[in-house]
């Protein structure tokens, strides 16, 4: 039997769609209860059904007060505040391309990035870097008095229309732009039953910042979308602080990465979560001693997805079909994936491969901006199937086991770094040499950003020009001087000799 999965997704998004309309659906039924809590220790700042469609439709309106026109984009430079996902509505609101970005970045990486999108304006929080731009600024403050302005008129489409655009590491070592249709909150359905067991009663806690795809998806927007309440905790709150909110606001499900599970382990032996049913992990494979060691102190299960930003999950397991042991998941129904060879053609299942998502797939993304030869270069060559770069083995019974990311991406704390970008960065540091960045696994559970290099820099001048030029998930946290790195026949790097021959107890 080959190692294809198909199935189809019935149920087409209407004709005239709005992304951000579908989101706030809910809130014509349901305006006095919280759609929204930003939960700390001492409390909880709410935000009713209500209020969430006065600031997002406010929001609009004042977008467009402003002149920006449909199909205009608007680069977001907001920290973990409700800010964040008002703009990001507000703008898919009024036919605007939102653009999320880290508040993590430089001003140099962000600038880099605004010359890809070229923004007609920008959404500033305090603190945070902008890029430099003609764009206009748009402050937080000024954002938030948006909200007493009239509602905006819904924007209404095709759903195969631009609606927002995400940023993700690219093999040639600059940040790609993720286009996203507004069809793509519609596909996110077969995510509800396929991963989540996701109901409106739920209240879900996600650990991640706003602007990390997969909190705007799993955090806020899906739960949006079917009128659960979405629970984020406050900027500064630590991660052994988690149990505690979990427990005293009622959280029916947990989603993060799986490093936070594991922090969050090493300071609880025990968690009692009564209402929690289950936890939700994706970013990067979750290990089976962090899920074995949370089964033990929570009493309940972690259910894993792999996805990547062009088309969120696809695989998953879930509390009604949940993965074999070993695997990472099932294909969700409603998708069509397969794992081909070389050529792209599927394999026997029980065999190695690429796995792929075909080009019909509702929830895959329309290209990378601007860059339409990369695009292609995705893609098998008959252009039917979506290359995501990981490796998986299809088991006989159709669940995938993910074998590893058959490119050198890295990942740090659930976020893809190209090792490309972190070198052209490393590289200028004042006797750096020649450098190669890996991840190097330091645990059964955890793996770091790790830098080799040929100079004399010492790991303090290293560490502190990394500091000052990448954002903090991109900066390496090892260092090892190398007489030489190592290279193949024809002159690359060899990242796999360089991870072989890293020193189990790192230099530094």
């Amino acid at each position: 039997m080959l190692s294809v999965h198909a199935s189809s997704f019935a149920d087409p998004a209407p004709p005239s769609f709005n992304m951000a309309a579908h989101v706030l659906a809910p809130a014509a039924e349901r305006a006095d209860r919280s759609a929204l809590q930003i939960l700390s220790p001492t409390g909880a700042e709410r935000w009713s059904w209500a209020r969430l469609e006065a600031a997002v439709r406010g929001a609009g309106t004042g977008f467009l007060n402003a002149g920006l026109v449909p199909g205009d984009r608007v680069l977001l430079r907001l920290g973990n505040t409700p800010e964040f996902p008002v703009a990001y509505l507000g703008a898919i609101a009024v036919g605007l391309v939102p653009v999320p970005t880290s508040p993590q970045l430089t001003a140099g990486e962000i600038t880099k990035m605004a010359v890809q999108v070229a923004p007609a304006a920008i959404v500033a929080g305090e603190g945070i870097a902008l890029p430099e731009s003609p764009a206009r600024v748009i402050g937080e403050a000024e954002l938030r008095g948006f909200e007493a302005l009239a509602p905006c008129v819904w924007e209404m489409g095709a759903p195969d229309r631009l609606a927002y655009i995400v940023f993700t590491s690219g093999t040639s070592g600059q940040p790609r732009a993720v286009m996203h249709a507004h069809r793509a909150i519609w596909a996110r359905r077969m995510m509800h039953a396929g991963w989540y067991g996701l109901t409106p009663a739920d209240r879900i806690l996600h650990a991640g910042a706003f602007n990390w795809t997969y909190t705007l998806g799993t955090g806020l927007m899906d739960p949006w979308s079917v009128g659960a309440t979405a629970l984020i905790p406050a900027p500064g709150v630590p991660v052994q602080a988690l149990p505690l909110l979990l427990r005293r606001f009622d959280a029916t499900i947990f989603a993060a990465a799986p490093g936070v599970y594991r922090q969050m382990l090493k300071h609880h032996a025990t968690i009692d979560l009564p209402r929690l049913r289950h936890g939700l992990s994706a970013g990067e494979a979750l290990p089976a001693l962090t899920r074995q060691h949370w089964r033990e102190a929570t009493g309940t299960e972690i259910y894993e997805a792999l996805g990547m930003s062009e088309c969120s999950t696809f695989v998953s397991g879930a509390p009604g079909h949940p993965a074999p042991e070993g695997c990472a998941g099932w294909p969700q129904e409603g998708r069509t994936l397969a794992v081909l060879d070389p050529e792209g053609v599927p394999v026997p299942r029980g065999t190695p491969g690429t796995l792929a998502v075909h080009r019909t797939d509702p929830g895959l993304f329309l290209g990378y901006m601007g860059a339409p030869e990369e695009t292609a270069a995705r893609f098998s060559a008959d252009g039917e199937w979506f290359l995501t770069g990981d490796t998986v083995t299809m088991t006989p019974a159709g669940a995938i086991r993910y074998e590893g990311r058959a490119d050198d991406m890295m990942n740090a704390g659930g976020f893809r770094v190209s090792p490309l970008e972190v070198e052209a960065a490393m590289a200028i540091c004042p006797e750096a040499g020649e450098v190669a960045a890996v991840e190097i696994r330091v645990s059964a559970e955890a793996s770091v950003i790790a830098l080799a290099h040929t100079g004399a820099a010492t790991p303090g001048a290293l560490a502190a020009h990394a500091g000052a030029t990448l954002a903090r998930y991109k900066q390496p946290r090892l260092f090892r001087a190398v007489a030489e790195l190592p290279r193949n026949r024809n002159g690359k790097i060899d990242r796999r000799a360089l991870r072989d021959a890293w020193p189990k107890e790192p230099d530094a």
